[in-house]
């Protein structure tokens, strides 16, 4: 007697010594990353749409929110301050930060957004918070159950 295919919408057996629903996690966190980043990638509007790369668009958010030195900024976006410092150069060419000595210490820079970085930084917002038009299609206990669950993966991680 042979076996009939499993049925592939029940939940696989958990791996062995893993959470039971292990299989589960890993299965919303595909099907997260193929919605956010291949069906509904702001990302990728946000840098055409302003002509910055991603990481460009991360640091004038965060200059944005507030001056700061280019050490807080590199700490901030996790990268090293010679890297940074470059990402900056290029967004004072721009037009879009400016820097400034620090009258708390003489050896460095505070950074600043100007009036044309605002308006880059907000239409960078605007574009990234734009929900996709799947969730609008999603009935309201839908949402809310994942709005839940979204605002709680946040405050746990």
């Amino acid at each position: 007697m042979t076996a009939s295919p499993p049925d592939a919408t029940a939940d696989p057996a958990p791996a062995r010594g893993g959470p039971p629903d292990a299989d589960a996690a890993g299965r919303a966190w595909r099907n997260l990353r193929i919605l956010m980043h291949e069906r509904g990638d702001r990302r990728r509007e946000v840098t055409e749409a302003l002509g910055l790369s991603f990481f460009r668009v991360k640091a004038l958010r965060r200059i944005a929110a507030g001056p700061t030195t280019l050490g807080e900024l590199a700490e901030g976006l996790l990268t090293d301050r010679p890297y940074t410092t470059l990402v900056v150069e290029d967004l004072v060419k721009r037009g879009l930060a400016e820097r400034a000595p620090n009258p708390g210490d003489r050896r460095s820079k505070i950074v600043s957004v100007t009036a044309a970085g605002r308006a880059a930084a907000d239409e960078a917002e605007r574009i990234l918070d734009t929900p996709l038009p799947a969730l609008h299609d999603l009935p309201g206990g839908d949402l809310a159950a994942l709005d839940r669950i979204a605002a709680r993966l946040v405050a746990s991680s």
